[in-house]
């Protein structure tokens, strides 16, 4: 049995207080984060980025209900990886979000990364990063169906909650489908 770690969107624009889309305790996971990939724990370490062209469909003014505030812009500061988080053990840093038409919520829509991972024989994966209710969440089941064993670190993650109560349910549905949360 092979293990990989995914550090999902650990990104200046939401792991900082400032970030253009904080997510709130974002700065707070990093030493978990941190200890995860030190490990030695895994065979393979993944730290995942959105990485936005300027014109992405999902940005809109902050009162549009339902959608983003730019954000983790390709090249800009707030699209890199937030210094907190210790690259020292990653494998690879894996760019999402790139098309302008789709979301990028999950680390698997059109990045390959399931192939990457069988290819390196890996068969189980601990999902870490933010936020529960989006990128890790849509991580999570996209892991799962594509066939792989999933825990998500119940320390590593925080949701944003645009609606109160949706980081739990991100938690239940992710829980529901199949992976082990703790």
């Amino acid at each position: 049995m092979s293990r990989a770690l995914i550090i999902v969107d650990y990104q200046r624009d939401f792991a900082a207080p400032d970030g253009a889309l904080s997510v709130p305790g974002g700065e707070a996971i990093a030493a978990r984060v941190n200890e995860l990939a030190a490990s030695g724990d895994f065979d393979f370490v993944v730290a995942t980025r959105d990485w936005h062209p300027p014109d992405h469909g999902s940005f809109v003014t902050a009162d549009s209900a339902g959608l983003w505030p730019v954000h983790c812009v390709a090249g800009t500061p707030g699209a890199e990886l937030h210094p907190a988080l210790d690259t020292d053990h990653v494998d690879l840093v894996l760019d999402k979000g790139t098309d302008p038409l789709t979301e990028g919520y999950s680390a698997f829509d059109a990045t390959g990364l399931g192939d990457l991972l069988r290819e390196r024989g890996i068969d189980e994966l601990l999902v870490t990063g933010l936020a529960t209710d989006y990128c890790v969440k849509h991580t999570t089941l996209d892991a799962l169906a594509e066939g792989f064993r999933v825990r998500v670190d119940a320390d590593a993650v925080r949701g944003v909650d645009l609606r109160a109560g949706d980081a739990d349910r991100a938690v239940d549905e992710m829980r529901g489908a199949g992976a082990r949360i703790g």
